[in-house]
């Protein structure tokens, strides 16, 4: 891990880019971390679209996170951003595209193509940044996991056994083959479900929300658009993460 650059936030907090040999990252930290008083981490999902369209939404939820006492930190997932594009993933956004203006039905074909690679690539390199991550003094367990692809969110809880808790977004395509992951994991969850989301098979999203095995988890539902979600339920994602990475 190289850190590129540094700014001071609102309420001191630290902002800091970074590189992971060739992949870009942002960490957030409060003002109070320090490597006598480490603190929680939250790792920041976010869909495939860069990190510097996304930067405003994440850099939001950052100090979100900070002001309740957690550091945060996000990297730029493969085939997009600034990394090398990704022709075979290229490919399926294209044929998705091309299927959702027709009107057509999403194959399974398409989805997997979309969203099994990326997931594969994926969450070995959100382990390789938590492992960066928690090397820094000031920043320590527990590790949550917050929003993003959902089915990356559900492969690093099932394979990465230092993720405590998971805010998951159901605004994404899964392909059948994370419903039978989805019964491995364990981990409490906060799972987020915009009702009207025109981009989103509800019924999928149900279907993956029974399949969890995790005992603790609850599914928070809001009628609107996938950009609609309200800004009580970022409140609640809140206080899920400070029940359980306190």
């Amino acid at each position: 891990m190289r850190f590129t650059s540094e700014q001071r936030l609102d309420d001191g907090v630290l902002e800091r880019e970074f590189t992971l040999g060739d992949i870009p990252g942002v960490l957030w930290t409060p003002a109070a971390a320090s490597a006598s008083e480490p603190v929680p981490l939250i790792l920041l999902g976010h869909p495939p679209l860069g990190l510097r369209r996304m930067y405003p939404r994440l850099v939001g939820r950052a100090l979100h996170a900070a002001a309740d006492g957690f550091a945060a930190a996000t990297i730029e997932l493969p085939g997009s951003g600034d990394r090398p594009r990704w022709p075979a993933v290229d490919q399926a956004r294209a044929d998705l595209r091309r299927a959702m203006e027709a009107g057509e039905p999403v194959g399974d074909e398409i989805v997997d193509a979309l969203v099994l690679p990326l997931v594969d690539k994926a969450v070995p390199e959100w382990q390789a940044a938590l492992d960066a991550l928690l090397s820094l003094p000031e920043v320590g367990g527990p590790i949550g996991y917050s929003g993003g692809v959902i089915s990356i969110g559900v492969r690093l809880a099932v394979v990465e056994p230092r993720i405590s808790a998971a805010v998951l977004f159901a605004g994404s395509l899964v392909p059948r083959a994370m419903f039978e992951e989805a019964r491995r994991v364990t981990v409490p969850l906060h799972v987020l479900l915009q009702w009207d989301d025109e981009g989103n098979d509800r019924q999928a999203a149900l279907d993956l929300f029974d399949a969890f095995g995790s005992k603790d988890k609850s599914l928070h539902a809001h009628l609107g658009g996938h950009t609609g979600v309200p800004q009580f339920a970022g409140d609640a994602a809140a206080q899920f993460f400070t029940r359980h990475l306190r």
